[in-house]
């Protein structure tokens, strides 16, 4: 069995956060671990409070990770303070982590922040330079990049600026922001570009935090980056495709489709 690792935020409807990271590593058949850096009252429709994890708890949780189950990958998600960022970066670097999928949450679905907007200068610093793979979406790369991204040009011209503050790669995710839902990979080398069709639901509670650890999953089981994020598309696409009617707000995706399917629990 395979060990994986997220860092992430902790969202109770159990829609986004480490719960839709372990069910996303759990669908790809491995072995997921959690450091939880917050604990977010939230729900399909609205967020009511976030608690800050101490930056102690953080390290002591990282530490008891690596110094017993190294992972073959880790996802970062939601680092709502400083203290968390600086933590988080020091001891993935000290424990030399590989495969890091940095996904930077700044606000839920509904627009609730998650991250002061003055700590972007802290994630340039610290977290983004240890990434393999960060995978901000429009509004997050434009945060990052300081720049207006209205076009796919515009998304390749953000990629170059981010990739110059130190990550391996930048997956800037469009969405429904620019026509269909395209996605840009950048290596430093290479562009590419990932179209799916555009799904008419309000149901996408979650798919940023799946997209980052379904890519992290898959660099984990070994495939190359562009293959990586190519399935973890496909995997999110379902996900989204076959979501859940649950709750007033924004339902959950699927995680588990293909797998129930598979096993006769869904039948079409």
């Amino acid at each position: 069995m395979i060990p994986i690792l997220t860092i992430a935020g902790s969202d109770c409807s159990g829609g986004a956060g480490i719960q839709a990271d372990l069910k996303t590593f759990s669908a790809h058949g491995l072995f997921g671990m959690s450091v939880i850096v917050s604990v977010v009252a939230e729900n399909t429709a609205t967020v009511t409070s976030v608690e800050t994890i101490s930056e102690k708890v953080i390290i002591d949780q990282i530490n008891c990770v690596f110094d017993d189950i190294y992972p073959k990958a880790v996802k970062i998600g939601m680092l709502p303070s400083i203290e968390s960022m600086k933590a988080v970066a020091k001891k993935l670097k000290e424990y030399d982590a590989k495969n890091i999928v940095v996904d930077p949450v700044m606000y839920a679905k509904n627009g609730f922040p998650l991250m002061d907007v003055e700590n972007i200068d802290t994630l340039i610093k610290e977290v983004i330079p240890i990434a393999d793979l960060i995978t901000p979406n429009i509004p997050e790369a434009e945060a990052i990049s300081k720049m207006k991204i209205e076009t796919v040009d515009d998304m390749k011209k953000a990629c170059e600026k981010i990739i110059a503050m130190g990550p391996k790669a930048v997956l800037v995710k469009g969405g429904h922001h620019i026509g269909d839902a395209i996605d840009v990979l950048f290596d430093g080398k290479e562009y590419h570009t990932f179209k799916t069709k555009r799904i008419e639901t309000k149901n996408t509670h979650g798919t940023g935090c799946t997209l980052s650890s379904a890519i992290a999953s898959n660099l984990a089981l070994g495939f190359d980056m562009y293959n990586s994020v190519k399935s973890a598309k496909d995997y999110v696409t379902t996900a989204i495709e076959h979501s859940l009617s649950l709750g007033s707000g924004c339902g959950p995706t699927h995680h588990f489709y293909d797998l129930y399917k598979k096993a006769g629990i869904i039948k079409e």
